[in-house]
C-alpha cells in the first residue's frame, strides 16, 4: 500500500484538529463536517497536494471549495494555517475583550495576538496609529473609531485601578 504524501498528511491532520476545536466550541456542524470530509479526502489522495495546488486544481478535489483551497495554499506557503493557529491558542481575557472594539473580529484579534504579538491596548494603539492595521486582512473598521474605543477602554481600566487602590 502506498503511503500518503507528507503534505497531504500534514494538511489532513490540521483540518482534523480544526474540526475538533470547532466542534468543541459548538460551531456550525456543517463547517465541522466540511473540515472532516476534506481531511479524509486529502489523506486518501495518491498525488501530493502541492502538485495539485501548482496546477491550480485544488477545487477539483471533491469537498474542497475556495475557502479550503485558500487554506491549503496558505499552508503550502507558510507551513501553517492562521485559522488553526487562532483556534489552538486561547486568548487572555483582556485580549479576548478586544473583540468588542469596532472593526475587530475574533479571528483578527487572535491573529494580532498570536502572529503579531500585540498583547496590550498600548501595542494595539501603536499598530493602529502606524496605519499598519489597515493592511491586515480582516480589519473592517475605521481607524479613528477604533482609536476612540481604545482610549475609552484604557480610561475604564484606569478608573478600575483607581477604585482598587487602598
Amino acid at each position: 500500500m502506498m503511503s500518503t504524501p507528507q503534505y497531504n498528511q500534514q494538511v489532513a491532520t490540521i483540518f482534523r484538529s480544526i474540526a475538533e476545536r470547532l466542534a468543541s466550541q459548538r460551531a456550525n456542524p456543517y463547517r465541522v463536517r466540511a473540515y472532516r470530509k476534506a481531511a479524509d479526502t486529502i489523506e486518501a489522495l495518491e498525488e501530493d497536494i502541492a502538485d495539485i495546488a501548482s496546477r491550480q486544481a485544488l477545487e477539483d478535489i471533491e469537498g474542497i471549495g475556495r475557502d479550503l483551497a485558500d487554506k491549503i495554499e496558505e499552508f503550502l506557503r507558510t507551513g501553517t494555517i492562521q485559522t488553526y493557529e487562532a483556534l489552538k491558542t486561547p486568548l487572555p481575557d483582556a485580549v479576548q475583550a478586544w473583540t468588542q472594539l469596532p472593526g475587530l473580529s475574533e479571528s483578527l484579534v487572535a491573529y494580532l495576538y498570536t502572529r503579531l504579538c500585540i498583547t496590550t491596548l498600548t501595542d494595539l494603539e501603536q499598530l493602529v496609529r502606524s496605519h499598519l492595521l489597515r493592511t491586515v486582512p480582516g480589519f473592517t473598521g475605521s481607524e479613528e473609531r477604533l482609536l476612540e474605543a481604545i482610549a475609552a477602554s484604557q480610561q475604564q481600566a484606569l478608573i478600575r485601578k483607581a477604585g482598587e487602590a487602598p
